[in-house]
């Protein structure tokens, strides 16, 4: 995974469509996802580290701007 568009076909695998409107709540929600997904044992902690910090990196810019 590389960007945060990785992310979703990532979480798309896992049944997970994510289609808001507002990027920002987007990427909140994805971020979440991630966490339950993470505490449920279905993803290993890389594949959670990487993907938080590809989030994290995108929610920094959009709110910037």
């Amino acid at each position: 995974m590389k960007t945060a568009y990785d992310v979703q076909l990532f979480l798309k695998r896992f049944g997970c469509f994510v289609y808001f409107g507002d990027r920002e709540l987007e990427l909140e929600f994805m971020m979440e996802e991630l966490k339950e997904m993470f505490l449920s044992n279905l993803i290993e902690k890389e594949q959670w580290a990487q993907a938080m910090s590809i989030l994290q990196n995108e929610l920094t810019n959009i709110k910037r701007k």
